[in-house]
């Protein structure tokens, strides 16, 4: 029995145990993500963003975002750990050596006749003749007999010499770290309802926790978008897919699909749809028509748009009460199914691995639109001058705003920010009647707005040349810059209420084929991970070409030097087309701003094979490919005539020719050209 009730005080060192394994993994990983979360705060100054409820931190917000169910849930398993730990102390006994002569009182050096006086002196105390208390019969009996014979008999004093104790060697013990009350159960019904607790809680529960998180981690990708919308992106995508008709495929993802559509809603639609009716771009001659078959689409397509339209017309102040809930999901998972939607835009559609250029720009577009709030009839082009959605961005602009500074010839955003800061100011203060604290705040979000710039060249490795079946590597430089000297922040967005982190696509594309040929997505977040694979590959070229360790030292020092200010670099293979020239251009598209996308033309030449060897092939990572290739480029061929996209205008003169640096040959390739 004391041997159980020593198990049993285990118990709560083996809960101790168990909880602290799983707690602190936890706690760590829960400050390391709030410490990344408070480095990538990083706004604007203007007052839009001040105001903006997503920035402020109330007290009331503070304890929002604390008291998630997740904190509270660690907080409670801290508050159940420090119990333990003060149980176990008042629980815990210390276990203290067997020493003989400190129990009869006496010096180590003590001679036979004082271990008898000792002996006799504390019997008249603790014998059970002389003292009827239990707890002294069990210390006369577990300590001062065992003393007193470990140092009179001969044995017992030889056992305490080798092993400490009287009684010779201890044999270990055994047991189970359960709770008492466990283990004085002798059989009956209290036996059986504890067996089927064990069970349920042991066994099925862990089960149905399993079940459950399988269930629903079937329908979700790693980005938590269900496979269901994946599915229907890829099969509604077309490869002249214009702009315009971009939010049509957006809206038919499944987590808008199921969104209730109530009876209570037809009322609070029915007046959304007179204050958006404009943006749905219906035909004047046959208005009921149009309406009426507005109305006989699936319901949760209708309330999808309709939100979609008030966040890009900048009536969310509009949406009526009832409809403020779905209009908050809808923003909230917006982001998410936009970049799905350009993974499906980009993903390999053919034979080569190619793309579709149109609807992968229509993505980007109607990104920035909804993140800046931004109706699509502002981007079109009138007369040859762009629209006014890149100004729109800017606080306190309308479209009164920019006819005005348009009088004076400045048209375009970057003509715009082109001005010296003197000439920005007169502009607005003479012709826009601007007063200092509105041109303060242009000037804060012009300061946080990004520049991009591009270095693309293409080339096969180790050779002199690009020929036909080359596996060729782009080596792109995207650079930042801003004029606050920041490079990550979080965009001027005060119309879309929840945090968004900039996020930038580079396209390599053939743009008379609608071709994209590489994509990817490009982020300026972790700079830890963009320095890792920064000289990972410039170490892996350089070396590649026979450089020495000085050079490759050399040329990794300053490739990380590049990314801590502000670049990226990104390295894609792929396979060289049939002989010819190529012009294609480069596209580093934001997810966030409007009118900061840079584009430059890249010009290959690609010779006839000459070289001995096989052609290498390039495996499909991150597309599709379709089973019907047949189908896809008889698509490819029809275009929509009312497409229309700021990137389908003529290339700008300005163009740069991938430097193909000519590299010498070994003998044996120079011997075999000859």
């Amino acid at each position: 029995m004391a041997a159980s009730e020593e198990m049993s005080s285990l118990f709560p060192i083996f809960i101790l145990s168990v909880l602290g394994l799983f707690v602190i993994p936890w706690t760590i990983y829960r400050l390391v993500k709030a410490a990344e979360r408070k480095n990538k705060n990083i706004h604007c100054m203007c007052s839009f963003c001040s105001r903006s409820p997503k920035y402020r931190t109330t007290l009331l917000k503070k304890v929002g975002n604390f008291s998630t169910c997740s904190n509270v849930t660690l907080i409670f398993m801290w508050v159940i750990m420090a119990f333990l730990v003060y149980y176990i102390k008042l629980m815990t006994r210390e276990v203290q050596p067997f020493e003989p002569f400190s129990i009869l009182g006496l010096e180590s050096d003590a001679t036979d006749s004082e271990i008898k006086k000792a002996y006799r002196r504390l019997s008249i105390q603790y014998h059970p003749d002389k003292n009827p208390d239990p707890e002294a019969n069990k210390y006369f009996v577990e300590f001062i007999s065992k003393a007193y014979q470990a140092l009179t008999d001969p044995i017992a004093r030889e056992n305490f010499a080798k092993y400490g104790h009287p009684d010779g060697r201890q044999g270990m013990q055994m047991g189970i770290a359960l709770p008492s009350f466990l283990l004085n159960i002798n059989g009956g019904a209290a036996s059986g309802i504890l067996l089927l607790g064990l069970v349920g809680l042991g066994i099925l529960f862990p089960l149905l926790v399993a079940v459950v998180y399988l269930s629903r981690s079937s329908k979700y990708t790693g980005n938590y978008v269900m496979h269901q919308t994946l599915s229907s992106y890829y099969y509604l995508m077309k490869p002249s897919l214009a702009s315009s008709k971009v939010i049509d495929v957006f809206i038919k993802a499944a987590e808008y699909v199921e969104i209730p559509v109530r009876r209570s809603d037809d009322e609070p639609l029915q007046k959304l749809f007179m204050i958006v009716r404009s943006e749905l771009n219906l035909n004047p001659k046959s208005l009921k028509q149009e309406q009426a078959k507005f109305w006989k689409r699936h319901p949760a397509l209708v309330k999808t748009e309709l939100l979609l339209l008030a966040q890009l017309s900048r009536n969310a102040a509009e949406v009526p009460k009832g409809l403020q809930a779905d209009f908050a999901h809808i923003l909230r998972l917006a982001p998410r199914l936009l970049e799905e939607l350009m993974k499906m835009a980009v993903a390999a559609r053919n034979a080569e691995g190619y793309g579709w250029l149109c609807p992968a720009l229509g993505v980007m577009e109607l990104s920035q639109n909804i993140i800046q709030a931004v109706s699509p009839s502002a981007r079109k082009t009138v007369s040859g001058v762009e629209g006014s959605a890149a100004f729109l961005q800017l606080p306190h602009f309308s479209e009164q705003v920019v006819k005005k500074i348009g009088r004076k010839r400045v048209r375009t955003l970057q003509e715009f920010r082109e001005l010296t800061y003197e000439e920005r100011k007169e502009l607005l203060v003479t012709k826009a009647d601007f007063s200092a604290q509105e041109v303060g705040d242009v000037e804060a979000v012009l300061d946080m707005m990004p520049l991009i710039s591009l270095d693309v060249t293409c080339e096969t490795e180790g050779e002199e040349g690009i020929q036909e079946g080359d596996i060729v590597t782009m080596k792109a430089w995207v650079s930042l810059k801003r004029g606050n000297g920041l490079v990550v922040g979080h965009p001027h967005a005060p119309y879309f209420p929840y945090h968004k982190d900039e996020t930038y696509w580079l396209l390599l594309a053939d743009t008379s084929k609608n071709f994209i040929w590489v994509s990817q997505r490009v982020s300026f977040l972790d700079e830890s991970a963009a320095v890792l694979a920064a000289s990972k590959a410039i170490q892996e070229t350089m070396e590649g070409t026979g450089a020495n360790d000085t050079e490759v030292n050399k040329a990794v020092k300053d490739a990380v030097t590049k990314v801590r200010s502000g670049s990226r670099l990104v390295v894609v293979k792929f396979q060289a087309p049939a002989e010819g020239n190529y012009n294609l251009t480069a596209f580093c598209l934001s997810d966030t701003w409007i009118g900061c996308d840079k584009k430059m033309n890249v010009k290959l030449k690609i010779s006839k094979r000459s070289r001995a060897g096989t052609r290498g092939m390039l495996s499909d990572e991150n597309g599709i490919v379709a089973e019907d290739v047949e189908e896809d480029e008889e698509e490819e061929a029809v275009y929509d005539e009312d497409y229309e996209s700021e990137y389908s205008e003529e290339e700008d003169d300005k163009s740069k020719e991938v430097k193909e640096e000519p590299k010498q040959n070994s003998d044996d390739e120079s011997e075999s050209e000859e």
